[in-house]
């Protein structure tokens, strides 16, 4: 079962990216942004499988922490420049760094 919603749930976000292609009106940024999240997505769930299985090498979980990290970078400098003011674009990065420090101590320092 959990293979078929995980199936399903490729399938959805395949539907989205190519909608949000679509709607970018051929911006070429864009669709580098899409297409890298959606690589960044698909390698975070194949090394996230991986420790599943308990390959907990730190090899394996420092790469799931530069691919969430790398998410986290990415959609905060995509809600950052939106028209807010400079005070809550701050805030959208603080809290962009504070998730992936947690993050950093969740994977390598807590016990």
């Amino acid at each position: 079962m959990a293979f078929v919603v995980t199936k399903l749930g490729f399938a959805a976000l395949a539907c989205s990216s190519l909608l949000a292609v679509y709607r970018s009106g051929g911006d070429p940024g864009t669709a580098a942004f899409v297409a890298g999240a959606d690589g960044a997505i698909a390698l975070l769930f194949h090394f996230l499988r991986r420790l599943e299985r308990g390959e907990r090498g730190r090899n394996t979980k420092a790469t799931v922490w530069l691919l969430t990290t790398l998410l986290t970078a990415m959609f905060a400098s995509k809600v950052a420049p939106l028209m807010m003011p400079p005070v809550v674009a701050s805030v959208v990065w603080l809290m962009a760094a504070g998730t992936v420090g947690a993050g950093f101590w969740a994977m390598f320092l807590s016990p």
